[in-house]
């Protein structure tokens, strides 16, 4: 790469997809990151973690070199155990003895090739995906409604709607960037609605006009409430229906008899009934109506039906594929859209056509030119490591995810891959719970390094475009997927030399049998079949179809209110509102919600790497409402154990009353190797949806009770530790700084000798140490000091009666102690007079807590736009908005 070279690439977070400019030095992998001003997805705005991307491509704990059996090896070794570990097990056990488990982290051209080798080639179809925990409902509900997996709209329709629902989508922290888009637009048009439909009180109400928190579950409830209070207010547009749907009775039917009056709906999912009325008549009077969708939708054991559910009242009334108006499911990952495209679940084949239909497979077969190809739908992603466990799937091959985190029941994953016969892991990252269970360790790139395209939720193409050359022995997945296909017999078809050559393919396939770019198959992009290799290095962000109706992309379908089903007709379908399979009982008497945060994304592999994200919430935490926490004695920031049938795991505590009565929340984001016992997978209900198998990840029944220890503490430190003796811990990476929560069982006879065994053990010959302890209390406090700089200090206490971090924290990055911090040091605070930043609030500024305070009160601050103005907070991603005008109001 070029010295200070300007590269267009796309973020690889959440599905929004935003545009990156990257100004990089190849020379010594840095890089100033800035949103893509030209990119239709984010015009240039990005979220905290997008402006955090530049300090996640350090080299520190990824992945260098092939890893066989737990030592280093080259290639060729490595790729010859995979490719004949994988054909052994097909000689002797059979096609679907062996699987692949993909991910949304994958570019489309890596998904293209894996999905080729194991449907096309090995002749099985277990190759599936963790988009299958996030979308699968979706894509189902799609499948059943419009005959297609097709996202109508687009986000254009944010600034043109004169409504937007947000149901079971905490956006504000989950896409940040399309929610900031939706505040402006609320900001520019006072009369657009912003109706926000979840059990949780989330950020994303701070700009609602109306909050349905409703019960859990109960989204289907919702909306076949509303198809009939529609009908009964003979607001639906029956010239829509006549002419462009199909079973719009038997659906209505179905919503009356279920739903029954508002008040029942409203008694079922437990609001307000004038609340629930005054969504009922903004939908019907308004004709520009956007409905946003998310995990809380998706992630159900009637997922599929709640989508359903929804896109039924858009099809009733005529609202969709005009701008404005329409269902709207904001995807989880930055290319499960792309992994849908070419086939990346296992009920499907490649380019939007899978094995429901005999014909598509013949097709696929045709193109691909194979007589080997599945013919029927494998195992999904909850199946698939069921299947592993029983011993049915002897060799798996898991590419860029971290399913011994991520998966529900995810104990037992574990269990399944260390008595499986062979495991290969591709990843970028050495050291994951599941990098942990393999047998051979294949180097991917990273997000820095990776050259190809991904898809956003709107159907928008991107390029991703390498920022830095393959570090170490790392390679492209998709290079790394072909050499074993050519090492299995394959060779003749993975012929692939780069990423464009596979584009193109993937292009055609889009086409084959297309009706000339006419559309029988709604996913086609054949006017890229002869793209040349410089037209894809300068590939700008489309929409597809692009086609030869569609040469410039297209950016809504459905306008034309003809669809893909047989008919050409839409499909309503017939909801009958299911409980969840596991209702709560005496032993596991709440409801366990899950979800992301703000600044963390996934297992953590990425984002922890910065330290800026790591502020805002920096452990396992669980949401408990203030009843709750008085029922079961549990205390602010007080450790709680939370069980459910299938595991455990500890969280310190958050009271709140934008929690839901009889509901705890936990975060997903923390494995082994940030926390000793924070894997929220461990706890979830493995059941599934019937329709999409798309895990419930949104009520398992659990128990909470606090958790009781005989001493807490923490370390800050210059140097990242091996903490032992504790058996609770959490490492959080700070700037320049490592610091450990801590809580440990069994009380220690001596805790100096103990802390610099197990604790610290930095100490050096010109080394100070300042102590003091309290046996009485309990209490024990030290700080390593050498050269003048602070190398580490510890608190332990009997209780919970520990100082803040945050100034003891900053002392690291100071070049020489002053004597008055030297002096306050073991009191945990700062000497007076000096500022203290408190917890941090926006971590894309790293402003404080305490900052913001003291600014409100000494300048009279009275709006976030003006906390903007002082200090920036809030004016970058502005998902810390409603904190602020929190502390406003406070």
């Amino acid at each position: 790469m070029n010295d200070d070279a300007i590269i267009q690439t796309t973020c690889p977070y959440c599905g929004v997809g935003c545009g990156i400019s990257a100004q990089v030095n190849g020379n010594t992998r840095q890089v100033n990151i800035r949103g893509d001003k030209s990119h239709p997805a984010n015009f240039g705005r990005l979220c905290s973690k997008g402006s955090a991307l530049g300090e996640t491509v350090e080299l520190n704990g990824r992945l260098l070199q092939p890893k066989v059996y737990g030592r280093d090896a080259g290639w060729a070794e490595a790729l010859d155990l995979v490719a004949g570990a994988f054909t052994s097990t097909i000689e002797k056990y059979g096609p679907d003895a062996v699987a692949i488990y993909g991910s949304g982290q994958l570019l489309t051209e890596d998904y293209y090739v894996a999905n080729k080798l194991m449907k096309g080639f090995i002749g099985s179809a277990n190759m599936d995906t963790n988009s299958r925990l996030c979308m699968s409902s979706s894509v189902a509900g799609h499948k059943r409604a419009f005959g297609s997996d097709t996202v109508p709209g687009c986000y254009d329709d944010y600034e043109q709607a004169d409504m937007i629902i947000l149901i079971g989508s905490n956006a504000a922290w989950c896409h940040p960037v399309s929610f900031q888009r939706i505040r402006a637009a609320k900001e520019a048009n006072p009369a657009l609605k912003i109706v926000v439909i979840d059990p949780r009180r989330t950020a994303s109400c701070d700009i609602a006009d109306l909050h349905l928190p409703v019960a859990s579950g109960s989204d289907a409830i919702v909306f076949n409430g509303l198809l009939h209070f529609l009908s009964q207010q003979n607001a639906l547009n029956k010239t829509y229906i006549d002419a462009h749907t199909e079973g719009f009775s038997e659906a209505l039917n179905s919503a009356e008899n279920s739903s029954g009056s508002i008040e029942q709906v409203a008694a079922q999912c437990l609001v307000n009934i004038d609340d629930l009325r005054c969504f009922y008549q903004w939908f019907a009077a308004r004709e520009k109506v956007m409905s946003l969708y998310s995990q809380g939708v998706n992630q159900s054991s009637s997922g599929t039906d709640k989508v359903n559910a929804i896109i039924n009242c858009h099809l009733a009334t005529g609202r969709i594929g005009k701008p404005g108006m329409g269902p709207f499911s904001l995807t989880g990952q930055p290319n499960a859209m792309g992994g849908r495209e070419v086939g990346g679940l296992s009920h499907q084949l490649a380019a939007h056509m899978d094995f429901s239909s005999a014909d598509d497979i013949d097709r696929v077969a045709r193109f691909w030119g194979t007589h080997a190809i599945a013919r029927k739908q494998g195992f999904a992603a909850v199946e698939l490591f069921d299947a592993i466990h029983d011993g049915k799937v002897k060799a798996v091959w898991i590419m860029g995810t971290n399913p011994a985190v991520s998966m529900p029941n995810a104990d037992k994953v574990i269990r399944a891959l260390q008595h499986c016969d062979f495991v290969a892991v591709s990843d970028c990252i050495a050291n994951t719970d599941t990098t942990a269970l393999a047998h051979v360790l294949l180097p991917a790139l990273g997000w820095s390094e990776k050259d190809g395209t991904v898809t956003n939720s709107e159907r928008c193409i991107s390029r991703q475009r390498a920022l830095f050359s393959p570090a170490g022995m790392a390679k492209p997945d998709w290079w790394i997927i072909t050499q074993v296909a050519r090492r299995m017999g394959f060779e003749q078809a993975f012929q692939y030399r780069n990423a464009g050559e596979i584009f193109r393919e993937h292009a055609a396939l889009s086409g084959f049998e297309n009706n000339a770019g006419h559309g029988l198959r709604d996913f086609d992009i054949s006017a890229f079949a002869k793209i040349s290799q410089h037209e894809y290095d300068l590939l700008q962000p489309v929409q597809w179809p692009v086609n030869q109706a569609y040469p410039l992309g297209r950016a809504r379908l459905f306008d034309d209110g003809q669809f893909f089903t047989p008919s050409g007709k839409a499909q309503f379908i017939a909801i009958e509102p299911r409980p969840p399979v596991n209702p709560p009982d005496k032993n596991y008497p709440l409801i366990l919600n899950t979800g992301r945060l703000r600044d963390q994304w996934h297992t953590m592999t990425r984002t922890a790497i910065a330290a800026k994200l790591n502020q805002h919430k920096p452990e396992p935490s669980v949401e408990v409402h203030p009843l709750d926490a008085q029922y079961y004695a549990l205390l602010p920031g007080s450790l709680a154990v939370i069980n459910s049938q299938w595991g455990s795991m500890i969280a310190r505590v958050q009271i709140t009353g934008s929690q839901k009565q009889g509901s705890l929340f936990v975060p997903m984001h923390w494995t082994e190797q940030y926390a000793s016992q924070g894997r929220m997978g461990a706890l979830v209900n493995p059941v599934v949806d019937l329709v999409s198998k798309q895990p419930e990840s949104k009520h398992t029944p659990v128990r909470i009770k606090a958790y009781q220890p005989v001493w807490q503490g923490f370390i800050l430190s210059r140097r990242e530790l091996a903490v032992t003796g504790s058996e609770y811990w959490v490492k959080i990476k700070g700037e320049q700084v490592y610091r450990y929560e801590l809580a440990g069982e069994t009380l220690p006879e001596d805790w100096r000798s103990y802390v610099r065994k197990n604790l610290c053990r930095t100490a050096g010959e010109n080394s100070q140490w300042q102590e003091y302890q309290d046996l009485a209390k309990g209490n024990y406090r030290a700080a390593l000091i050498f050269n003048n700089q602070l190398e580490t200090v510890v608190f332990i206490s009997a209780g919970n009666h520990l100082p803040e971090r945050n100034w003891l924290t900053g002392l690291f990055i100071r070049p020489q102690l002053e004597p008055q911090e030297r002096m306050a040091l073991l009191t945990g605070m700062p000497p007076l007079g000096v500022p203290d930043a408190g917890i941090i609030v926006c971590a894309c500024f790293n402003v404080g807590e305490k900052t913001i305070r003291t600014a409100i009160k000494e300048k009279g601050l009275k709006t976030h736009q003006e906390v903007g103005q002082c200090l920036k907070a809030g004016t970058n991603c502005g998902s810390c908005v409603p904190e602020i005008k929190a502390l406003i109001s406070s």
